[in-house]
C-alpha cells in the first residue's frame, strides 16, 4: 500500500521518515521529494508498505503526529 505522508517538516529525512513508519511493519519504498532548483524538501513523501494492515496502522497512529516542528498528514495514494 503506498501512503502519501504530508506537511512534513523541511528537515526530516528520509531516515527519520523509515524510523517512524518502521514501527507499524515492514517499509518496501521511502523517498522525500526535493526541490532540484533549491535542493530542499517540498514537505511532502511517500512510503510502501507491502503489508495492507500494517499501513492502515501506520495511517490511524501516525495522521496528525507532530513530527519536527509539523503536525503530519498520512493516506493512501490513488495509485
Amino acid at each position: 500500500m503506498k501512503l502519501l505522508v504530508r506537511n512534513l517538516d523541511r528537515l526530516t529525512t528520509e531516515e527519520e521518515l523509515i524510523n517512524l513508519f518502521k514501527e507499524f511493519g515492514e517499509i518496501e519504498y521511502c523517498t522525500v521529494v526535493i526541490d532540484p532548483k533549491s535542493g530542499s524538501s517540498k514537505g511532502f513523501g511517500f512510503i510502501e508498505m507491502p503489508n495492507v494492515s500494517e499501513a492502515q496502522g501506520a495511517i490511524k497512529n501516525l495522521n496528525y503526529k507532530t513530527v519536527g516542528r509539523n503536525k503530519i498528514r498520512v493516506k493512501t495514494t490513488k495509485n
